[in-house]
């Protein structure tokens, strides 16, 4: 599987799967983050420590350990 700290930039994606904690599952829905969700890559920090997404009109910068926990696959 696909993880969204993988993708380039520029790269839209479909989220698969969120395989991450209840608390943070929530965080990321409660930004739109959810199955089924359309993102696109905007930015990746240096060394890749943070990424930056575009959700519907919102950024939303996630770590890289959040965005590890994310499958997806190319649309």
């Amino acid at each position: 599987m696909k993880k969204l700290i993988d993708c380039e930039k520029g790269e839209k994606v479909k989220v698969l799967k969120l395989a991450t904690n209840y608390d943070l599952k929530q965080r990321l829905i409660s930004f739109g983050i959810m199955k089924d969700t359309q993102l696109q890559v905007l930015e990746h920090a240096p060394r890749k420590k943070t990424i930056e997404v575009k959700v519907g009109k919102m950024r939303i910068a996630l770590r890289a350990e959040e965005a590890e926990l994310i499958e997806v696959e190319t649309i």
